[in-house]
């Protein structure tokens, strides 16, 4: 039986460590017919990898790349350079086995990524057919010309290419995929991914997900989604669940079916979500998932101006965004709000649109993000509009994360000036470049949080401290 090594090179633990159950559900439909083993390197960071391949002797080494980088203007993370420093070079090194690129962040440059790795091949999108149909015929020693999604050094494309076919995940299996790493540290300070649905029927401007997942949505069942669920909680005790779809809530009637199977089950879980579209918010939807466990969601307007909105392509209203503002404070459920400034169509008009909506609807408990330009990524229409404006050339790699959208009205010195004197006075307002906490911060998060017994999303208490360390001055 041929092996095959998966290696996630995702080392970013911040807000919190990212499981690779992504990786875990690939190695799980490779099991059957090859012998599997998976490197985490979230924590380990490449330490162990070269002494792991020396030992295991892989036919095969699969590399998935989740991030290119943070999406920070002010600060940009650069992912890459890391990854092939501590992951590919020192494993290339030792073998000559052939090295298979793939992730979301591979997916979004794979024609640049597959000559700055030197791998073998690589796979747009997903791989849970595509690779073990690929390592079949590598092993027939067969063409792999025709071979949907799959790229190889000998023909790499001159453009980045977008991904074309999607698979059906309604009945797929998700059961104790967490098996293939050591979920142990992942227990107290991160989650348990769960993924609803793949894909986005939605059309915002700077969105990667269309691109990665297609543009229809397509849903596991909630039966499905609940069993992963439930068998989880109970192999792993302890655990935070969080929905990780683009938008929990969408299509609507999804939602309120998964909360209503947890609920029939009457499981006792704490539950967290990404993005809440305000379109599909209704007193029913947040009853539900009141009960059943969550404790912290993410609202993810970008913005609070009707023309910002209209020029982001969001899909809903002012009026639906102040809808779901007022029932998030009637059911009081700890939120994350994310705005996005400086996109096609900001002002200074248009930003204080939004800093009004969030002195009169967003509760100062809660947190908002802030940040300021836009990540501009190939095959989205923001990039079109890059292009047309003449931010971006047809033929400029725009891999590095220099390469950021500001509104020619509102530019990147003027919004961060902005940004800075709204933060000033509102200690629940974050800029995106000052949102990781210091050492001191955090430790005396944990003391307050112990010596209270409180069990709220740390983001709330790290407020409490950031607050009365504002009024001190």
């Amino acid at each position: 039986m041929k092996k095959i090594l998966l290696v996630n090179t995702n080392i970013e633990k911040g807000p919190y460590p990212v499981p690779p159950l992504g990786l875990c559900l690939l190695a799980s439909v490779l099991e059957d017919k090859f012998n599997v083993k998976l490197y985490d390197g979230v924590f380990d960071e490449g330490k162990s990898l070269v002494g792991l391949v020396e030992d295991f002797m892989p036919d095969f080494i699969g590399f998935s790349i989740r991030n290119i980088d943070d999406v920070v203007a002010g600060r940009p993370v650069f992912y890459v350079d890391r990854i092939i420093s501590d992951f590919i070079e020192p494993v290339r090194k030792i073998t000559s086995v052939p090295l298979i690129m793939g992730g979301s962040g591979f997916s979004m440059f794979p024609s640049e990524l597959m000559k700055m790795t030197g791998a073998d091949y690589g796979i747009i999108g997903e791989g849970e057919t595509i690779f073990p149909e690929l390592l079949q015929r590598l092993i027939k020693e067969e063409e792999i010309t025709g071979l949907s999604n799959v790229i190889s050094k000998k023909n790499i494309p001159s453009e980045s290419t977008a991904y074309t076919d999607f698979l059906s995940i309604s009945s797929k299996s998700f059961s104790d995929i967490d098996r293939h790493i050591d979920f142990t540290p992942y227990i107290q300070k991160g989650v348990y991914s769960i993924q609803t649905k793949r894909g986005c029927s939605h059309g915002c401007v700077y969105c990667t997900y269309p691109v990665i997942e297609g543009k229809k949505f397509r849903r596991r069942t909630p039966e499905n989604i609940v069993d992963e669920i439930e068998q989880a909680n109970r192999r792993l005790g302890s655990v935070t669940f969080e929905f990780v779809d683009s938008t929990f809530n969408d299509p609507k009637g999804h939602a309120e079916a998964i909360c209503r199977e947890i609920i029939k089950r009457k499981l006792k879980v704490r539950i967290r979500t990404m993005g809440i579209n305000p379109r599909n918010t209704s007193e029913e939807l947040f009853e539900l998932m009141t009960g059943a466990g969550f404790v912290q969601i993410d609202a993810t307007p970008d913005s609070a101006s009707p023309a910002v909105l209209k020029k982001l392509d969001k899909g809903f209203t002012m009026e639906e965004v102040e809808k779901m503002a007022i029932l998030i404070k009637k059911f009081d459920l700890p939120t994350m709000w994310f705005f996005l400034f400086s996109g096609p169509g900001e002002t200074r008009e248009t930003f204080r649109e939004t800093i009004d909506f969030i002195d009169n609807y967003v509760s100062l408990d809660d947190l908002v993000y802030m940040n300021a330009g836009l990540r501009i990524y190939p095959n989205t229409p923001l990039y079109s509009v890059a292009i047309k404006e003449g931010l971006v050339m047809p033929d400029q790699s725009i891999l590095q994360p220099s390469v950021f959208y500001f509104s020619e009205k509102c530019g990147k010195e003027e919004i961060n000036q902005l940004i800075k004197e709204a933060a000033k006075t509102r200690p629940n307002c974050l800029p995106s470049n000052e949102t990781t906490p210091s050492p001191d911060m955090i430790k005396e998060a944990h003391a307050l949080r112990n010596e209270k017994g409180l069990t709220e999303p740390m983001f709330r208490t790290l407020l409490r401290i950031r607050r009365k360390r504002l009024l001190d001055c």
